[in-house]
C-alpha cells in the first residue's frame, strides 16, 4: 500500500523499483495495480491508499531485502510478503462500487451495502402457490 500524496509518477517509479528487484533475483509471476482505495483504518493520517500487488518466487536472501528496503522506503505505507501454494488461484482486484448520487464515502454517512434485487410478481407466484398448498397435519382424534 502507497501513500496517494506523492504524484502517480513517483508511486509508478517504487513499483517498478520492487519490481526490477523481484525479476532481478526471482520470477515475476503477476502483477496488479489495484488503483486508490479507501482503507479500513487509517495509517499516517492517511484514508485511501494505492494498492499494488505481485506474484512472485525468490529466494529468501531477495524477501530479506525487499523486507528491509519497504520498512525504510518513503511513500510505503504497509506491505505484507505471504507464501502462498504456486497452484493457488491469482488474486483478481476487488470491484470498487461507486458511491450513490449524493451519497459521502466519508465515515459515518450510513452503511453501505450492495443493492437488494427486487423480485418480480412473476417470480413470487410459485412461493404463493407452494405455500397455500400445503395442508396441516391431521390431529388424531381422541
Amino acid at each position: 500500500m502507497l501513500d496517494p500524496g506523492p504524484d502517480e509518477a513517483g508511486r509508478d517509479s517504487l513499483a517498478q523499483d520492487v519490481k526490477s528487484r523481484i525479476e532481478g533475483k526471482g520470477t515475476l509471476k503477476h502483477e496488479n495495480k489495484w488503483g486508490l482505495r479507501k482503507m479500513a483504518y487509517e495509517i499516517e493520517q492517511r484514508t485511501e491508499a494505492d494498492y499494488r500487488w505481485f506474484r512472485f518466487e525468490a529466494p529468501s536472501e531477495l524477501l530479506d531485502e525487499l523486507n528491509h528496503n519497504l520498512k525504510i522506503a518513503d511513500g510505503v505505507l504497509r506491505f505484507r510478503i505471504f507464501k502462498v501454494d504456486p497452484d493457488a488461484p491469482v488474486m483478481i482486484p476487488p470491484t470498487v462500487a461507486a458511491p450513490a448520487p449524493g451519497a459521502s464515502r466519508e465515515r459515518g454517512s450510513g452503511p453501505s451495502r450492495p443493492p437488494v434485487a427486487a423480485v418480480s410478481e412473476d417470480d413470487a407466484e410459485p412461493a404463493e402457490e407452494a405455500a397455500e398448498s400445503v395442508e396441516a397435519p391431521a390431529t388424531p382424534a381422541e
